[in-house]
């Protein structure tokens, strides 16, 4: 496998990755909001924004490579 091959799988495996991570974030915001923490569950969707803006330009990355 060439390092452009490398490339693309690396990065598809951090949007994965990412994603995942976002799903549990997002279940964890809820937990903190019915906990009544609303500034924790705004810090976590400030870091959920965060994670889908660098996935989205992981994705252009990726889209640039093909």
């Amino acid at each position: 496998m060439d390092d452009t091959a490398k490339l693309k799988h690396v990065i598809t495996h951090w949007v994965e990755h990412n994603e995942s991570h976002l799903d549990d974030y997002r279940r964890w915001g809820e937990t903190a909001a019915k906990l009544g923490l609303d500034s924790v569950k705004a810090e976590i969707n400030a870091a959920v924004e965060k994670l889908s803006r660098s996935n989205d330009h992981l994705k252009k990355a990726l889209s640039v490579m093909k």
